[in-house]
């Protein structure tokens, strides 16, 4: 491959965002897409539960609206939570039309719904039990056989390019250096128009239901280029992640205590009742943070989540990946429950966007978890993040349509220097720092904090940046160093955001500040180098 490449459009990412916007642009211009490894490798593969959307006739766009609002806990940007949801059954309409095969009632031809946790109906269109697969399979063929698509697998973004544009003060992004793992070298990808759609930082927590790419490199690579990061301080811990020594980050889906499942204590009690209403089918932070609360007081390993009482052809037909998956780890869900723990599962802050996911850098685009946008709020609503996707990914296409045209061809930049470091002999000193990072995230940052914890949380971060920078500057990159890179910024960030927010409010709470306070603020964080403020940036 060229040390150089050119596109009309970078896209970074191939979840269901990046490949959303790629195919609505790639009929009129010619489109790169970047996968960290295979294409159909992030976190959309492994979504369980499905895309929420309005399509019964009991439903209504208000109604998804007001649940929406109300599981964000006040903070979701209204407007955006009216255009995701308005335009949600036409996102749908549009995945169908890419193949994406949804479940159907058995005695009609109607989507069969179910109903997850905050929501107040049932709107939940799935894929048995595997609804993120379609999704993935059916948006990559669509790729792959695309002829003005190019599709680079394992290729990891190292760092923006930021250019001067000379027909006004501002600073626009035309592309970025690139990793290619296959080939150990890295090279510039240049386009008119970027967009990042790299998924959230989960990583930075050491249980986690996502798979290992999810190390926030868009967050990271846009902070460090100028732009606003929003409210990071909001890490959705998903309640039931399978406890098992053998089994790595495996989420058992939501739509289990949709269809009727208990979670239950080791004696066999319920105890969700006690910590809200709506019981098992509460909101996920009340949820999670019951879960936490009864293991540390029982000092137990983990609960359990049963659904035993269902029958097993229901089970077979409904949710043939958890049967199947448990079942491999000896865990037979039509006969005992299923041993459950929290574990970190979604990033609802991000880069700062607006509605056509524009960000504060001229020419890059954010969509997807990697993105604020203003949905999320305080806490995700179940089944609302792929909708997301789909959504922003077809405005911000919208949006580069209409510009791209105007946009000159960017300037050549220089092929990477790494002329003056050398190849690594302790490779260890990255895996140390990774399995610490993420052990005092877990322990300080996590589902309840303390003005205590994150103070020893962020005295921790800024000595293994340091490390972490210094072995960046001489040693030869890899995925491992690029991704540790990444995740301390961002689980800073993190930290920061934290700190700043005096209140409990949504997916965090905070000992120190028990109480919700009744204004509603977003924390924006701001990098020295503000890109709004056009400071010119040295070019690479």
């Amino acid at each position: 491959m060229k040390k150089t490449c050119h596109h009309d459009v970078l896209v970074i990412g191939s979840g269901a965002a990046g490949m959303t916007v790629a195919l609505q642009l790639a009929d009129q211009y010619q489109v790169a897409l970047l996968s960290k490894s295979a294409i159909k490798s992030g976190s959309t593969w492994y979504a369980q539960g499905g895309i929420a959307a309005v399509f019964d006739s009991e439903d209504s766009t208000e109604s998804h609206i007001q649940d929406t609002l109300i599981a964000g806990a006040g903070l979701c940007h209204d407007d955006a939570v009216r255009y995701t949801v308005e335009n949600g059954p036409d996102a749908i309409r549009w995945l169908v039309e890419q193949g994406v095969k949804f479940t159907l009632n058995h005695d009609n031809d109607d989507y069969h719904l179910t109903r997850e946790g905050g929501h107040s109906h049932r709107r939940i269109l799935h894929t048995a039990d595997a609804t993120g697969r379609e999704v993935s399979t059916s948006l990559a063929e669509q790729v792959l056989q695309h002829p003005a698509i190019d599709v680079y697998e394992d290729h990891v973004v190292v760092d923006l390019i930021t250019q001067a544009d000379h027909d006004s003060s501002r600073i626009r992004c035309t592309g970025a250096y690139v990793l290619d793992n296959q080939k150990d070298r890295v090279c510039a990808f240049q386009a008119k128009v970027v967009v990042l759609a790299t998924g959230g930082a989960s990583k930075a927590y050491l249980y986690t239901t996502n798979p290992d790419g999810a190390s926030g490199d868009g967050i990271a690579v846009a902070w460090r280029r100028g732009c606003r990061v929003a409210n990071m301080e909001f890490n959705q811990f998903h309640p039931t992640c399978l406890y098992h020594p053998n089994a790595k980050a495996f989420l058992v889906t939501e739509a289990l205590r949709g269809e009727g499942a208990y979670l239950r204590l080791p004696s066999g009690e319920r105890f969700m009742d006690k910590f809200h209403p709506e019981g098992e089918l509460a909101p996920r932070d009340i949820v999670a943070r019951a879960i936490d609360h009864e293991m540390k007081r029982l000092g137990s390993d983990c609960v359990f989540l049963d659904i035993s009482h269902r029958s097993p052809e229901f089970l077979e037909s409904h949710f043939p990946t958890v049967k199947a998956q448990c079942l491999a780890y000896g865990i037979d869900i039509t006969r005992e429950p299923i041993p459950v723990v929290p574990a970190a599962h979604y990033t609802c802050g991000g880069i700062v966007v607006n509605k056509k996911g524009q960000t504060d850098l001229w020419n890059l685009y954010a969509i997807g978890e990697t993105a604020f946008t203003g949905l999320h709020g305080a806490n995700r609503m179940a089944s609302n993040s792929l909708v997301e996707c789909v959504v922003y990914g077809q405005a911000a296409a919208k949006a580069i349509k209409e510009s791209i045209d105007n946009i000159t061809d960017p300037e050549a930049v220089r092929p990477w220097d790494e002329t003056r470091v050398t190849h690594s002999d302790e490779d260890v000193v990255i895996s140390h720092n990774w399995d610490e990072l993420r052990r005092f995230m877990w322990d300080y940052v996590g589902i309840v904090r303390t003005k205590k914890r994150l103070e020893r949380a962020h005295h921790r971060v800024k000595l293994l940046q340091q490390e972490i920078q210094e072995y960046y500057s001489n040693y030869k990159i890899t995925r491992d160093l690029l991704e540790l890179r990444n995740l301390v910024l961002v689980a800073e960030l993190i930290i920061r955001s934290a700190e700043q927010r005096k209140e409990s409010r949504g997916l965090h709470y905070t000992l120190d500040y028990p109480e919700t306070s009744p204004i509603a603020k977003d924390t924006i964080m701001v990098p020295i180098n503000f890109a709004a403020q056009n400071i010119i940036v040295r070019k690479n």
